[in-house]
């Protein structure tokens, strides 16, 4: 990988760096390749910096404002990651837990005809329950399914022991469906998979979103056991934490911290193609105002979605990768966010938010997730009854010519159907309540985690170690949210994992 040469050199001074991308991955890699003594210029296409951890500022009625999360709006706290770079930027005192009321599922109703709402379970890693006497897991199960899912307390394990020992793929729902069944595979886990993955649990690769839980079951003879095992082996509290004022002011601190490093950030500036040098790299450049320049450097930093990635290292890999491994265009997600004052929302009926089964009709909740960020975040509460919800649409699986709401709905459809799913979903009626509302795209912003993509990133990170001067990083690479996104970068670039 990248490390390969001194930063300092004891005639010429600081080396040149040059990363491409402005998003958390890209910020990051310029702060640790700055703090090894490295002259760098950060690239980012857009006029935005942060990527899905960037501001969004939504003007009210009064004249006032709320400034909310573009994208990530908390993080994981199973790594000590993020944490140690929020102790670094000084922000310590400034991260929050979520309300522990907890949140619900959107589930097809048995009966037919709509769908119901029930708890998450207590005890879970990706839906999967860890406590099969849970109340709430017997409500969402039924009777047989439940007792389908106690088999999993005495099936031998044998069948994921060879497959620990093989080390080949594993999937999130070969593993679910083995030891707990259908019942549990489609009721508690396809909506957690499809809602914070955008993904098929039968495609999902268990080691990148789920690491350590393999080799748990194994050890403890049960997937539920080994989901408690490794919640109670979690630190303790909430499994997300977030920073008042939103995720994106990580970002702002870390813009700071470039511009006091002495980083040249600029944006507007798209990278065009890299090139092999002499004492390097390369990198071609195009600006907003037309202008072509050239930019050398010794060391060069991808942090880019993987599309965009590829078709830079494609060319410079002399057959390594090829077009036909070119990671697929997401079919990309629409956020929409509302903002509304409205009384019957304060006893947050629906906890911090609902994920929904992907066998809930679209033509009964055409969201895959809604988020109470007002209930979940205490930060945001400004006004009495002024309530911010957050819905998603779309799944990056989803086919080109998909008819349910997503990435290519226009805005108009698209918050007339948010108002519809919310009061669907909190039973709360949101008609004349919504004061401000807006929608945010994302086209490759979730990383599809199946066992071939994890194959896919090892090739190309193997290719990438050999490469001196040369490194990639991001979602595409790392696997989804800032906990997987920050520790890669540690580990790739700076100064290792914190």
């Amino acid at each position: 990988m990248s490390s390969g040469t001194e930063a300092h050199d004891g005639h010429r001074g600081p080396r040149p760096a040059v990363v491409v991308g402005g998003g958390i991955s890209g910020l990051l890699s310029a702060r640790e390749l700055a703090r090894s003594g490295h002259e760098v210029t950060l690239l980012e296409a857009t006029a935005t910096l942060g990527g899905c951890v960037a501001p969004v500022r939504a003007p009210l009625p009064d004249g006032t404002e709320l400034v909310l999360d573009a994208g990530a709006e908390s993080f994981a706290v199973r790594t000590p990651a993020v944490h140690g770079l929020i102790e670094e930027l000084g922000l310590s005192d400034a991260v929050v837990s979520p309300n522990p009321v907890g949140s619900w599922m959107y589930l097809p109703d048995p009966a037919g005809g709509g769908g119901r709402a029930v708890r998450s379970p207590r005890v879970g890693i990706l839906g999967i329950p860890g406590d099969l006497d849970a109340p709430e897991v017997a409500e969402a199960l039924g009777a047989d399914a439940l007792e389908r899912a106690r088999r999993d307390l005495a099936l031998p394990v044998g069948r994921w022991e060879q497959a620990l020992r093989d080390g080949g793929p594993v999937t999130v729902g070969a593993v679910v469906r083995d030891r707990m069944g259908e019942g549990v595979l489609q009721v508690l886990v396809a909506p957690v998979v499809a809602g914070v993955h955008s993904a098929d649990p039968d495609t999902l690769d268990l080691r990148t979103v789920a690491p350590g839980l393999l080799e748990a079951l194994v050890a403890e003879g049960s997937l539920a056991r080994a989901v408690a095992a490794r919640r109670a082996a979690a630190p303790p509290g909430a499994l997300v934490a977030s920073l008042r004022g939103g995720m994106n002011t990580l970002t702002a601190a870390l813009v700071q911290a470039l511009r006091d490093a002495g980083v040249s950030i600029r944006t507007g500036v798209r990278a065009t193609g890299l090139d092999r040098a002499a004492d390097g790299w390369t990198v071609s450049a195009h600006t907003q105002d037309g202008t072509d320049e050239t930019l050398s450097a010794g060391r060069v930093v991808l942090a880019t979605d993987g599309p965009a990635a590829w078709d830079l290292l494609a060319p410079v890999a002399g057959g390594a990768l090829t077009t036909a491994d070119r990671p697929a265009e997401g079919a990309g997600v629409a956020l929409v966010t509302l903002v509304a004052d409205a009384a019957g929302l304060d006893a947050a009926p629906r906890g911090t938010g609902l994920l929904v089964s992907p066998q809930v009709p679209a033509d009964v909740v055409g969201a895959k997730a809604m988020t109470h960020v007002t209930a979940k975040w205490d930060w945001i509460r400004t006004e009495p009854h002024r309530h911010v919800l957050r819905l998603s649409y779309g799944r990056v699986t989803d086919a080109p010519d998909v008819s349910t709401p997503g990435y290519g709905t226009d805005d108009r459809e698209l918050l007339a159907r948010a108002v519809t799913d919310a009061a669907t979903l909190t039973g709360v009626d949101l008609a004349g309540a919504v004061v401000h509302s807006f929608v945010v795209r994302w086209r490759s912003a979730l990383p599809a985690a199946t066992t071939a993509h994890r194959a896919a990133v090892r090739s190309v990170r193997d290719w990438l170690d050999g490469q001196d001067g040369l490194d990639a990083v991001g979602a595409w690479l790392a696997g989804t949210g800032l906990a997987a996104v920050v520790g890669d970068v540690r580990r790739r670039i700076g100064v290792g994992e914190t």
